[in-house]
């Protein structure tokens, strides 16, 4: 007898539900929602419930009759590793093994699961690549699509009622890891996302411009903006009140050179 697992036939809808505001959901995500049976959420805990609260929300206003929504405990993550790229792929591995027992156990041939992801898949999010590493499993036949979502970028620039660059400009989006790496010649206009350590504080002229915003599009949206010698403090109160009262934190910013400086120059 083959040990090698059934096959095992099925539609995966990654979806993205926009930064955490239940209206900015397209009407294609609430269609998608809609044609699901299983919705597959990863548990990080009860410090970060109120996140899986609000996809359960989403759920529960627009899924069909007879859907389901199953947890899986997500694998534990060193988020200060020596070597931060093995991780993540030894972290995104783990995921695939918890994700693909689940699909094998919770769905039957022929029916869909999908994932609700913030914002939009296709920006500083893993769900995508996990999807990929699942379609290379034995047994498992993977019909999947994208639904696009609204980026946090996009609810940033809204929030503000500002464009994301000058005219003829460029836009160079990034992480708070990376944002001393931008390089030179296009740190005009950055948006930076996934920053816990404010490195604009470290990086920026004290006249740049920076524009922040969190929990964007919900009921708690936080939004500070001026130049970075004058806000940067206040930038760094408000994230850490916001995480001591939510328990969880989702910010984004957009930092905008101050006219007359040089490209990478240090505004002196």
């Amino acid at each position: 007898m083959s040990d090698r697992p059934a096959d095992l036939s099925i539609t995966v809808r990654v979806i993205g539900i926009g930064p955490g505001g239940p209206g900015q959901l397209t009407l294609d995500a609430v269609d998608a929602i809609g044609a699901t049976d299983v919705f597959l959420l990863l548990d990080k805990g009860s410090r970060v419930a109120e996140l899986n609260t609000l996809r359960e929300e989403l759920v529960a206003r627009y899924g069909r009759d007879g859907h389901r929504v199953v947890r899986v405990p997500d694998p534990p993550r060193d988020r200060d590793p020596a070597d931060y790229d093995a991780e993540v792929r030894r972290w995104h591995r783990a995921r695939g093994d918890a994700l693909e027992a689940l699909l094998r156990t919770e769905l039957s041939d022929g029916q869909s699961a999908a994932f609700l992801v913030w914002g939009d898949p296709s920006l500083y999010d893993s769900t995508l690549r996990i999807v990929d590493e699942l379609r290379d499993r034995d047994g498992l036949s993977l019909d999947v699509s994208v639904i696009p979502g609204v980026t946090s970028a996009a609810a940033l620039t809204a929030a503000f009622g500002i464009t994301a660059q000058g005219i003829g400009q460029a836009v160079h989006i990034t992480t708070g890891r990376r944002l001393a790496q931008t390089p030179a010649g296009a740190d005009a206009n950055q948006i930076v996302m996934l920053d816990s350590h404010l490195a604009f504080t470290e990086t920026a002229a004290d006249d740049d411009h920076v524009y922040w915003g969190a929990f964007l599009g919900t009921e708690h949206q936080l939004l500070i903006s001026g130049r970075v010698g004058e806000v940067a403090e206040s930038i760094a109160q408000a994230r850490r009140r916001g995480r001591e009262e939510h328990g969880w934190i989702m910010d984004i910013y957009l930092l905008r050179r101050a006219s007359g400086r040089q490209p990478g120059g240090d505004g002196a």
